[in-house]
């Protein structure tokens, strides 16, 4: 590994944790309903809190104003307000460090020629997906200030999206960069594929963890299996679209993502078992096991999250867990990457 290569590799971890931890406060700030306790965006100015009384009651009374306050924290006190909004601010603070992580060393770095030029494209997506998730950020925040008593679930999990895009790409590159990145593989084409595919299973149910928790869909129906007693639980279809239906409707966003984990586990948990056989290599070996302790701990860790009504402690854990899978699920896919032995 050359030099620009550890540096660029370095870089790549650091961004993955950074987006992780911005990701974990995130959940912090919807898990306790903070997101929209600063209902202004000013990128350079924002970077500073309230620092006087009067700046203290503005920002209080700017809150007071929009309907989240009148209805979900009705009665809200000054130093009650104050807990939402460092919350906030603290999240707000850290997706500007994170946009700086993944923007500034990726110039400096092509700057000295650091960078392969294979990646030089794909890493120019970090700092561009940066950008674009602080614009999506401010309007997915706008959603709650007006008509909604929160933000708008499609836009709360397109944000999550984007950070998850950002997250891959980091790791993805990263793992190009290190040892194993270049061991050739000897993976089936049928392995490599269903390998891609359970990176793909696993982000589709981690987003629609993201309208479970823009519908506040986790506090509804805290038992397990069954739902209210059955399978289908009562209130899953609602007139109108289909679509609408199940992106809409609390109830069936949680049956869904139910129904998404379970196969999704179930096929990760296939994959991985199909990768263990003797004769695979070891990398990818590694990578399944380490894709079966992911599995189960989300597993155990959703369960729980569930029977509890998602306190925080658990709904952020339960989150970042998810993001865990994902990696176990990218390790995985990069290890099998090699091409079949015959071709």
């Amino acid at each position: 590994m050359s030099g620009g290569d550890v540096s660029v590799r370095r870089w790549l971890i650091a961004s993955a944790a950074a987006v992780l931890l911005a990701v974990a406060v995130g959940g912090i700030t919807r898990l306790t309903e903070s997101g929209l306790s600063i209902t202004e965006w000013r990128p350079v100015s924002g970077i500073l809190p309230p620092r006087s009384a009067a700046e203290w009651d503005q920002a209080y009374r700017d809150y007071l104003a929009i309907p989240e306050a009148r209805t979900v924290h009705r009665g809200i006190t000054l130093d009650q307000f104050r807990l939402l909004y460092w919350w906030e601010w603290v999240h707000r603070l850290l997706a500007r460090g994170v946009g700086l992580i993944l923007a500034l060393p990726y110039f400096v770095l092509l700057a000295r020629r650091k960078i392969r030029p294979e990646h030089r494209r794909r890493l120019l997506l970090l700092p561009l997906l940066a950008a674009a998730q602080g614009g999506l950020g401010w309007y997915m925040v706008q959603s709650g200030l007006d008509q909604r008593v929160d933000v708008s679930p499609y836009r709360l999990t397109a944000h999550l999206a984007l950070a998850l895009a950002i997250y891959a790409v980091a790791v993805w590159t990263a793992l190009d960069l290190g040892p194993a990145g270049r061991v050739a593989g000897r993976t089936p084409t049928g392995l490599r594929a269903a390998l891609r595919a359970g990176v793909g299973l696993t982000a589709l149910t981690i987003l629609s963890g993201g309208f479970v928790a823009g519908l506040d869909a986790g506090k509804i129906f805290n038992t397990f299996p069954l739902m209210a007693g059955r399978v289908v639980p009562p209130g899953y279809r609602m007139s109108g679209v289909w679509w609408r239906n199940a992106l809409e409707n609390p109830v069936a966003a949680q049956f869904h993502h139910r129904v998404l984990a379970l196969f999704t586990a179930a096929a990760l948990l296939g994959l991985a078992a199909a990768v263990l056989r003797p004769g695979r290599p070891v990398p990818l070996r590694r990578a399944a096991r380490f894709v079966a302790i992911a599995i189960v701990v989300q597993l155990a860790l959703g369960i729980t999250t569930l029977l509890a009504a998602v306190p925080v402690t658990l709904g952020v854990l339960h989150q970042v867990a998810g993001v865990g899978v994902l990696t176990a699920a990218l390790l995985a896919a990069h290890a099998g990457r090699g091409r079949d032995p015959g071709q």
